[in-house]
């Protein structure tokens, strides 16, 4: 039984619920103006990381078969048949329906509608889908990645606003890097799955080009916490260095030797880069909102 129970816990992904849980708390705190509200911020970080396990459960059942073609995914539970798919069905649906009963309960409708389709856009568009098909699917596929932060925003503002579309903007424009590192990385294991990705269709060096735009826009996106009145200097200044740093990297793959130790500093600069700007999003706030400005937390 406990192998078992370590198995549903695995198929959830905890890793990427938890730096889903930083990515929707940042945009919980930047809409509060860091103030903590101790029933509504965890009620609302419970229920996004429901749905993102939710979501990481059904994606492991539509690439069951995937899985078993790659080395990196092959001794996952449903790859195995070590969890059966009806029951890993069941089980993504009933985390799914409690996320959003209560981030229903806790949050407001816009919150609810915005996890929900940042659910449906992960696990029917890209995964059964445009992750096949198409080479931009990743493009699609990080609007899911960013539905979590810009939740967490909207839980508090009950709007979606200037904050909500930055937000949406650099959450989306960062995964991209983010995604095309692991797949050079990776390279071997997504050929083998025929997983049509731009690296993998079009080379490494097409791949380059497009991580240094978005990268750029990146830079360009991030500004706008500061310049919008979302966030002080000391978060401009942060982010400024991170993504001239990110950019260099990037660029020096046009030299890289090795493409695939290149890739990997890239990807864990990612990881450094949204973490960091996230702490900075909760922490350098402007001044509180008043209390009573705040939404009240009832659908």
């Amino acid at each position: 039984m406990p192998g078992r129970i370590k198995h549903y816990l695995r198929v959830a992904k905890p890793g990427i619920i938890g730096g889903n849980l930083i990515s929707a708390a940042a945009g919980f705190f930047l809409a509060s103006k860091g103030q903590l509200d101790g029933v509504s911020l965890p009620a609302t970080l419970i229920g996004i990381s429901l749905v993102v396990a939710s979501g990481c459960v059904f994606n492991n059942c539509v690439d069951r078969k995937l899985d078993r073609k790659m080395m990196r995914t092959k001794n996952r539970a449903l790859a195995q048949g070590l969890i059966s798919l009806p029951s890993a069905v069941s089980y993504a649906t009933i985390l799914s329906l409690a996320g959003l009963a209560l981030l229903w309960a806790v949050t407001n409708l816009l919150s609810v509608v915005i996890v929900l389709a940042g659910l449906v856009i992960y696990v029917a568009v890209y995964s059964l889908y445009l992750k096949r098909n198409s080479v931009y699917g990743a493009l699609i596929g990080s609007l899911a990645g960013a539905a979590p932060p810009l939740a967490g925003y909207c839980a508090v503002t009950g709007r979606f606003d200037l904050g909500a579309v930055i937000l949406l903007s650099i959450f989306s424009l960062w995964q991209m890097p983010h995604c095309y590192a692991i797949a050079v990385l990776r390279f071997e294991d997504y050929t083998a799955a025929a997983i049509p990705l731009l690296p993998v269709k079009q080379g490494t060096a097409a791949a380059q080009k497009h991580m240094v735009g978005y990268i750029l826009a990146f830079m360009a996106a991030t500004p706008m916490l500061t310049f919008g009145g979302y966030t002080g200097y000391s978060t401009l200044a942060v982010a400024t260095g991170l993504g001239l740093s990110w950019l260099y990297l990037a660029r020096s793959g046009y030299k890289a030797a090795d493409e695939r130790l290149w890739a990997k500093k890239l990807f864990i600069f990612s990881i450094l880069t949204i973490f960091t700007l996230s702490v900075m999003m909760s922490i350098d706030c402007t001044a509180p909102v008043p209390s009573e400005m705040l939404l009240s937390y009832a659908p």
